[in-house]
């Protein structure tokens, strides 16, 4: 099975986002009725080349990293929600007869995976879940198939334990992504209800787009962009290593020029990006009209991104925050959080994992 993809109702723990540039660690706890209440959450930057296109290449650097994010997130809870990348997971759904036992499901779901598995099945960690019952045949249900490569599992379980954590949950980041925007949705019009819903998530190295319609997704794909060219961009034009680039931007110690020169030109080359993603939305698809953006990620938070994507694609833009209408400890700065808030979306989904009925 696929660790416990779609696993019901789990003990505390804490949603684990292993990116290409950084960990981040989210833990919810219980509020009673107000919800989920963000307790703490933690970010610790990784080594180059530790993880490289959603690979673990260095385990051992990787696992470091994740000792360090669990000491600074100062919680007891070992147990971790993670998520493979959306590219390393088939899914498929299926149509079943109703009332099919366990046993049944299982055999079935085995069945059709060998027609669209490219591996043999003793290869790759299986998983099923019925959504509910078919559009069309009360007397049939819609079931979901997830089938991953065994060695992404293990390689994420691996880095987990080399760390002293313990895999619980085996998520994909797009469900997780979905989770966290669940907690976003009753704020937008109409609560997005029959909405087309964009969530741009402008990462590291890549951009993905996910878009959502009644929390159901209709279209993704990816496209090699993120935050990594702007500190090729301040590299390149101040003659900098990579490293100082990077610490240059986080210290705020660049020139003057640096505003219009390199980040601007970023921001709308991110904007176009953007428009791009969703001109392939509109000619894969039936749709020729998105109603809302969530941008999330790392870049989301560069000041007036969101106005420039609005300007360039004529549709209201956002910045991604699931823990706006949470319950938020006061160990926690606001400030800081509103800040690191969309670039946990993944973490946060994880997270919520705990509160699955």
């Amino acid at each position: 099975m696929l660790a416990n993809l779609f696993k019901p109702k789990t003990p505390p723990l804490i949603g684990l986002d292993i990116s290409s540039s950084s960990v981040k660690m989210v833990e919810l706890v219980e509020a009673g009725k107000a919800g989920p209440r963000m307790e703490r959450y933690a970010i610790e930057g990784l080594p180059k080349d530790a993880v490289v296109d959603g690979n673990i290449a260095n385990l051992e650097a990787t696992a470091d990293v994740l000792r360090k994010c669990h000491k600074k997130l100062g919680s007891r809870t070992k147990n971790v929600a993670m998520a493979l990348p959306t590219a390393a997971v088939i899914t498929k759904k299926i149509i079943c007869a109703a009332g099919m036992s366990e046993m049944e499901l299982e055999t079935e779901v085995e069945g059709e995976a060998n027609q669209y598995i490219p591996f043999a099945l003793d290869e790759v960690n299986l998983d099923f879940q019925v959504v509910g019952p078919s559009a069309n045949n009360p007397g049939e249900v819609e079931v979901l198939i997830a089938a991953s490569r065994k060695e992404k599992v293990e390689d994420r379980m691996a880095v987990a334990e080399a760390a002293g954590l313990h895999g619980l949950v085996m998520d994909v980041e797009s469900y997780a992504m979905q989770m966290a925007f669940d907690l976003i949705r009753p704020k937008l019009p109409k609560q997005g209800r029959e909405q087309n819903i964009a969530v741009v998530d402008i990462g590291s190295a890549m951009m993905h787009i996910t878009v959502l319609r009644d929390s159901e997704s209709i279209y993704s794909r990816e496209q090699a962009f993120g935050g990594s060219q702007l500190n090729q961009d301040i590299q390149r034009h101040y003659g900098l290593s990579l490293e100082e680039a990077e610490v240059a931007k986080k210290s705020g110690s660049l020139p003057a020029s640096y505003e219009n020169e390199v980040l601007r030109p970023f921001m709308d080359n991110a904007a176009l990006e953007v428009q791009r993603a969703l001109q392939f939305f509109f000619t894969s698809t039936q749709y020729n009209s998105v109603d809302q953006i969530i941008l999330a990620g790392g870049c989301a938070t560069l000041p007036g991104l969101d106005d420039l994507v609005s300007t360039r694609t004529r549709v209201t833009a956002i910045v991604a925050n699931p823990f706006a209408n949470m319950q938020i400890s006061p160990k926690i700065q606001l400030k800081k959080l509103i800040a690191d808030a969309p670039a946990l979306m993944i973490a946060c989904g994880l997270a919520m994992r705990r509160f699955d009925a």
